[in-house]
């Protein structure tokens, strides 16, 4: 039996609102959700979005989290929360109340971060809902078109999905097309005094470096459809939405955490509410064997920085920093050691996992760098255009190696994906074991 009603929880969120002001947090207005355990893995299986557009993946991604979660092999979460004004998040009216409150103290946290937070400045949370409705239909309207139909778009939409992220990775600069940069190269070597530029070639495409994989492709691509470059480019455009929130998991996991404990405790909970309380909370920031918990991780830092340096100081890096900045400056020597903090590796002699360093002087400084290899996208391989072959259009690739090879034969399965959008020959260059290599 339930210990809530709608209207206690409407109660209950003006206290938190309260609080949440008293504390100097600034969110967009949040709509709650009331859904089921069956509604939550469908919202999770769409990435929270109301008005996403159909494809199996989110089906095959629905049935996982359902089994799983039956067999008990995992729980669900207790809150999920849409980055738009307003916000839109999800109770599970399964929970009790302890836990409502709980996860409405932590939505007002992360819809702070979203706010305010400069890589969700592009994002334009006023009309992101409005963006994927219109996607949506239009993709339906491909798939319910005869001439095109479900196969062809699904097609179209796997094969984009598989290289979804090679976006640039610096959000907030807006792509050139080749004609914008075109007349920008036209006027650099117009007025080259030094010489520099002289040799510039004006027809080779591109220009420079393009790391927008999806784009490029919608841009240059000889072989594609008009609705197919629509296609493509709706997936582009969605990357651009989750890219910041891939870039700050650690920040906006630490913010909310950091926070909702402040409001709970501010409310003076009864025993019977502040003790459910206690036991969640514990849960969400407890460390995991053999990787991070972004919650713990980041609600550390943050605490740190608020003992060392005061509340404000808090305030200022959840606007400037991303994970890779916040990390690599707040994540000290004494930190590491406090959070028992190693590095490890799999070792193909030995078939198992090896220590490799420890959080101890020496080693601290690659324990962190090695983390910072996975925050993010740093997990995700860098692959940029380098040119198009101007008498076979061949499509030339980097990989961008970083000291981590490619699993070749992920590798050519992606590269197969990439050749099925570009509608012509691909090569990308790469190192492996250390020697060129070429795909």
């Amino acid at each position: 039996m339930k210990d809530w009603t709608i209207e206690s929880l409407q109660e209950w969120d003006e206290k938190i609102c309260e609080s949440g002001k008293k504390f100097g947090l600034d969110w967009y207005p949040i709509d709650y959700e009331i859904i089921d355990y069956h509604e939550m893995i469908g919202a999770m299986a769409y990435t929270g979005l109301p008005t996403h557009y159909r494809h199996w993946s989110f089906g095959k991604s629905f049935e996982q989290t359902h089994t799983r979660y039956h067999l008990g092999m995992e729980g669900l979460p207790y809150e999920m929360i849409i980055n738009s004004n307003p916000s839109i998040a999800y109770l599970m009216k399964e929970n009790p109340l302890s836990t409502h409150l709980l996860t409405m103290s932590h939505c007002l946290g992360h819809s702070d971060f979203f706010k305010h937070n400069r890589m969700f400045k592009h994002t334009d949370a006023d009309n992101v809902l409005v963006r994927f409705k219109s996607a949506a239909k239009r993709i339906n309207k491909y798939m319910e078109d005869p001439s095109i139909g479900i196969d062809k778009v699904e097609r179209i939409l796997d094969a984009a999905h598989a290289v979804k992220y090679q976006v640039q990775r610096t959000p907030q600069a807006r792509r050139r097309s080749h004609e914008e940069m075109l007349e920008f190269y036209k006027d650099v070597v117009a007025n080259d005094k030094d010489g520099k530029y002289k040799d510039f070639d004006l027809t080779k495409v591109p220009l420079r470096p393009d790391y927008n994989l999806l784009a490029f492709i919608c841009e240059h691509s000889r072989n594609l459809e008009d609705w197919e470059r629509d296609v493509i480019s709706i997936v582009e455009k969605e990357s651009h939405y989750f890219v910041p929130q891939a870039y700050t998991k650690i920040m906006n996991e630490g913010w909310a955490v950091f926070f909702h404990e402040k409001i709970m405790n501010d409310l003076n909970l009864p025993p019977e509410l502040h003790i459910p309380f206690v036991k969640l909370h514990n849960q969400v920031v407890r460390p995991h064997l053999g990787r991070v918990n972004p919650y713990h991780l980041g609600y550390k830092l943050f605490k740190k920085i608020e003992e060392e340096k005061g509340i404000e100081a808090c305030f200022v890096a959840r606007e400037v920093h991303d994970d890779v900045s916040f990390v690599r400056k707040y994540l000290d020597e004494e930190m590491c050691r406090e959070l028992n903090l190693f590095s490890y590796s799999f070792k193909k002699t030995r078939k198992a996992n090896t220590i490799d360093k420890i959080s101890d002087k020496e080693g601290w400084a690659s324990v962190r760098d090695d983390l910072l290899k996975t925050v993010g996208l740093n997990s995700v391989p860098v692959v940029r255009v380098e040119s198009i072959d101007k008498k076979t259009h061949t499509l030339h690739l980097h990989h961008e190696h970083d000291g981590r090879d490619l699993e070749i034969p992920y590798a050519n399965k992606v590269l197969g994906y990439i050749a099925e959008l570009w509608g012509d020959e691909i090569k990308m260059d790469s190192i492996i074991e250390d020697e060129k290599w070429e795909f």
